[in-house]
């Protein structure tokens, strides 16, 4: 909205144009920090008002497969859960105020992060309100692939548009990889896999919301980079007109997620939920897509992607041999079973992300 009266305003707009950033005549830079601000402010002075909701509603069951992890996490019960919620609020409300509404990419995320966000919360009410763990897997698959497939055949109607639309970049490399139409099928394992993974990682106090505060800002960069076509010239990345609107949205999700972590960090007086983390990690996913940088997104998300593979090795090798690779998966709950201090696990974490992130971005420069 707050874009539309700039953008519209001719004493305001008058002389913006030859400073503008990228392809919008409206200032990307000042809008993806006013973004971060205002969500981050939404999130902070909403937390105390959502977890009081949150608390009389919908409060954490501690029961999962591992006695012993339900042993050491039971002074959690009664956590209030669902504060995906209000960080899912706090981007959409910061983004209808400073993207531009019409851009196909920042109505792709919103429509993501609704559908995202109804799967995690009907997930997340079945757990609180009944005695069962939420959705099967094969329900929660099945609606997240009907919500990853309808925005990605939505993105490969404008991707196909564009001249490096549907390929692949190899970091590095410098080089692609075109894709065709199977960029349907990759363009729906990449979201919803990104999804998932952050699901995975969403175990202890803090840990997902710092992780994705990383990752989120690296897809923040490398969307302001793609939109930018002297930038992506420079440093040889797909140049993708209007992608530099998602560097709002980005902006808008790091906001939240400190104002988040603010109520999330150890001990936590909010969980993230289902509700937070799945369209948190499809919009990361829908990062990758848009930038094309889907394969660089396995570097950004790494602790995600280590997090999922060591739930897929452990199963496999249970079995297949009927014995355990670590102690419990995922593989920040095996620290917990050895004995490591919940805060020492989650900040660890965090400098992985936080390294991993800058690796990616700084990798750029190498092509």
């Amino acid at each position: 909205m707050l874009y539309w009266l700039m953008q519209h305003n001719p004493n305001l707009m008058e002389g913006l144009h030859d400073v503008a950033t990228g392809d919008s005549r409206v200032f990307l830079t000042g809008r993806t920090a006013a973004a971060a601000v205002v969500s981050f402010l939404t999130a902070w002075l909403m937390g105390p008002i959502a977890i009081r909701w949150l608390k009389s509603r919908f409060r954490e069951r501690i029961d999962s497969a591992s006695t012993r992890l339900n042993e050491l996490h039971a002074a959690k019960a009664s956590t209030p859960t669902m504060g995906g919620l209000f960080i899912v609020s706090a981007i959409l409300i910061s983004s209808l105020l400073w993207c531009d509404l019409g851009n196909a990419y920042v109505q792709q995320a919103i429509v993501l992060t609704l559908g995202m966000a109804v799967i995690g919360g009907y997930d997340d009410w079945i757990k609180v309100s009944t005695n069962r763990r939420g959705l099967t897997a094969r329900q929660k698959l099945v609606a997240q692939l009907v919500v990853a497939g309808g925005v990605s055949i939505w993105l490969w109607m404008v991707q196909s548009e564009r001249p490096s639309g549907l390929e692949v970049a190899l970091p590095i490399t410098g080089w692609a990889i075109g894709l065709g139409l199977f960029f349907l099928p990759w363009a729906v394992l990449v979201i919803v896999g990104s999804s998932n993974g952050v699901n995975l990682t969403d175990g202890l106090d803090g840990l997902a919301g710092g992780c994705l505060l990383f990752s989120g800002a690296a897809f923040a960069a490398l969307s302001y980079v793609a939109g930018h076509h002297g930038m992506a010239e420079y440093l040889s990345v797909p140049y993708m007109p209007g992608a530099g609107e998602l560097s709002v949205v980005f902006g808008a999700m790091v906001g939240s997620l400190l104002g988040f972590l603010w109520y999330n960090c150890y001990p936590a007086e909010v969980f993230m939920g289902d509700t937070g983390s799945l369209p948190l990690g499809g919009l990361l996913g829908l990062g990758a897509m848009v930038t094309r940088q889907e394969l660089l997104l396995l570097v950004i998300g790494g602790v995600f992607v280590i997090e999922t593979l060591s739930v897929i090795l452990q199963v496999t090798s249970f079995r297949l041999t009927g014995k355990r690779l670590i102690r419990c998966s995922p593989l920040h709950n095996h620290f917990v079973l050895l004995g490591e201090h919940e805060l020492k696990i989650v900040v660890r974490f965090w400098i992985g992300s936080a390294l991993l992130a800058v690796v990616a971005v700084a990798s750029l420069k190498l092509r």
